[in-house]
């Protein structure tokens, strides 16, 4: 980190229960900060994990992200049976407890994201922010960005754009790049298995890509769901006339199943096994020959 950027941090990390009313900075929610990622976006990258989505989808990975609110879990597999137990994080003598999310100001995150800053310089990386869906907060993020643009970070977001417009143009026009998921294509399916609002996203990449901003479009490659050819054709479709180079495709993993669990939710793609190279030889093979450099994963 820079000292002068270090001059430019005060750090002030907020418990999850403080008044937001009772202080003039912006708060955050947030439930992991990744550090050394090699992976959404350019170079070495630190990623900030936003609190709070309004989709449903089946395979997500981080189903901690859903709710806005901040969850006490047991690992039981560090738990001593204290007794009696106090269900406190902070006084948990094995870190059993966690309280997963925390409330920062923008300083606060800001002291985080800048330990690595010389990892950002060094390979032409930088900080992104994903989720959840980082458009649910989309003043704090905004800010955040334009902070990060201001110290000369290199400024990425991954988000679904279901969001109005003005949400999703205050990020973006502070991003360096904008990792735009595509899902589920057809309308109706898209709300009622996603609760996406399909023709609310087409309308807002379009907009992203008529000013100008620089759009990676994403696919999820979801046996039962995102994994066909007919969805695959609807996404190209509709992405032929933007003049795009590249698209990433995320095959199905089953790496956060244990989370489920951990949350006490139902995890319905329990026994969906992930799609197979010759299940995804052909959509890759449709992609690449609309033109698209395709990479695998993100």
């Amino acid at each position: 980190m820079t000292s002068s950027a270090v001059q430019r941090i005060n750090c002030n990390l907020i418990a999850p229960g403080f008044d937001r009313a009772a202080t003039a900075a912006p708060l955050g929610r947030i439930f992991n900060i990744q550090r050394f990622s090699l992976n959404d976006g350019q170079g070495i990258r630190t990623l900030v994990f936003f609190k709070g989505c309004p989709h449903t989808c089946p395979w997500c990975a981080n189903p901690e992200s859903m709710s806005g609110k901040f969850h006490l879990v047991r690992r039981k597999a560090k738990c001593l049976h204290c007794q009696p137990c106090l269900n406190d994080a902070q006084e948990c003598p094995s870190g059993a407890m966690e309280l997963i999310g925390q409330s920062m100001t923008l300083d606060a995150l800001l002291l985080q994201i800048l330990k690595d800053e010389v990892f950002y310089r060094s390979s032409g990386g930088g900080v992104t922010l994903s989720g959840g869906e980082v458009l649910m907060q989309a003043e704090f993020a905004g800010q955040l960005l334009q902070r990060l643009q201001a110290l000369g970070i290199n400024t990425a977001i991954e988000t679904a754009g279901d969001a109005p417009l003005a949400s999703v143009l205050a990020l973006a026009e502070h991003c360096d790049q904008v990792l735009f998921d595509l899902k589920i294509m057809n309308t109706n399916a898209a709300k009622r298995l996603l609760n996406i609002n399909q023709p609310r996203v087409l309308a807002n990449f379009t907009m992203l890509a008529q000013r100008g901003i620089k759009l990676l479009p994403r696919l999820p490659l979801i046996p039962g769901y995102t994994l066909d050819q007919e969805n695959m054709a609807q996404v190209l479709a509709f992405l032929a006339p933007f003049g795009l180079s590249e698209i990433h495709l995320l095959p199905f993993h089953q790496y956060g199943e244990a989370k489920y669990e951990l949350l006490g939710r139902e995890y319905t793609l329990r026994n969906v096994a992930p799609p197979s190279e010759q299940e995804i030889a052909p959509l890759q093979a449709m992609a690449q020959q609309a033109g698209f450099r395709v990479t695998m994963g993100g």
